[in-house]
């Protein structure tokens, strides 16, 4: 017998056996989220909510990249949060939307930071094309959530319903909310996604608010900041070359498309003469 594969496999074991009896995050009776006390002592709210905290604990790439990008965009989200009049915790849902990670576009077509489908963002005043997308500019996008949010809480008085919604859709929320009989979103018989999303949310309230306790050490020093911005131009005109534009401006192409993830192309077309604000950012080279 190989004396190294005993020796690999004894370890793989170990590291398995600890890895398994490592969850020490452990599901209260009962949890705030958005100023609303939900209670998990019921069975099937007991097991859900522990589901989303073992998922949470054990995701390990993606727990500690959501924590260093936190430094980067909560603080441009929780005023625009807090300018709506909403609860600060619905940051969460853009975090399991996109996993903080700006250029997030899935499968269906969502886009950003908050997953905006096309239509949805349309609907909220934003620009998507070809050429510009706004479900990619932070604050635009954000403001459009919060509408889309403000709204639903307004129909249903709960945020996790309201959560559910933003997943599924108020149509087949409220729908469900009529066959079944039944006014929250917890209390439905939903597809997996949606039944998970709300407990996922939570949990990623208690994963940020604690992370240490989740086994994750990301030291304030270790998170991901972007400079204050070098400069933001204001333009009305056609910008027929974005590569020429920001060589004109001190920073490279990549670095100014980095900064504006909603110019799509390498031109900015704005035959309608729209304001745009673009972002030069202050590069330490």
């Amino acid at each position: 017998m190989d004396i190294r594969k005993t020796i690999l496999s004894g370890a793989a074991a170990l590291i398995l056996c600890a890895t398994a009896t490592a969850q020490t995050v452990k599901v209260p009776e009962r949890y705030t989220f958005a100023g609303q006390t939900v209670e998990l002592t019921r069975q099937d709210m007991y097991e859900r909510m522990d589901r989303e905290i073992i998922t949470f604990t054990y995701m390990h790439t993606t727990s500690i990249l959501m924590l260093k990008r936190s430094a980067i965009y909560f603080p441009v989200v929780e005023p625009i949060l807090k300018e709506y009049g909403l609860p600060d915790d619905l940051k969460y849902i853009m975090v399991i939307e996109s996993n903080l990670d700006p250029k997030a576009r899935s499968s269906a077509g969502a886009a950003g930071l908050w997953q905006l489908m096309t239509a949805t963002a349309k609907e909220q005043g934003l620009e998507v094309n070809a050429n510009v997308d706004e479900r990619y500019h932070i604050e635009k996008a954000t403001r459009a959530a919060c509408k889309i949010l403000k709204a639903s809480y307004a129909k249903y008085g709960d945020w996790l319903t309201v959560a559910a919604a933003y997943n599924a859709g108020q149509g087949g929320i409220s729908k469900r909310m009529t066959d079944q009989n039944e006014s929250k979103a917890t209390d439905l018989w939903l597809v997996e996604e949606t039944s998970r999303y709300m407990f996922r949310i939570m949990a990623a309230k208690m994963m940020f608010e604690n992370p240490a306790s989740f086994g994750f050490i990301v030291l304030e020093a270790d998170k991901y900041r972007r400079n204050p911005p070098k400069e933001i131009v204001t333009t009305r005109n056609e910008i027929a070359n974005l590569v020429n534009f920001a060589n004109n401006h001190g920073v490279s192409y990549m670095e100014l498309k980095n900064e504006n993830l909603w110019l799509r192309e390498d031109k900015l077309n704005n035959a309608s003469h729209r304001e745009y604000k673009i972002i030069i950012p202050d590069v330490i080279r």
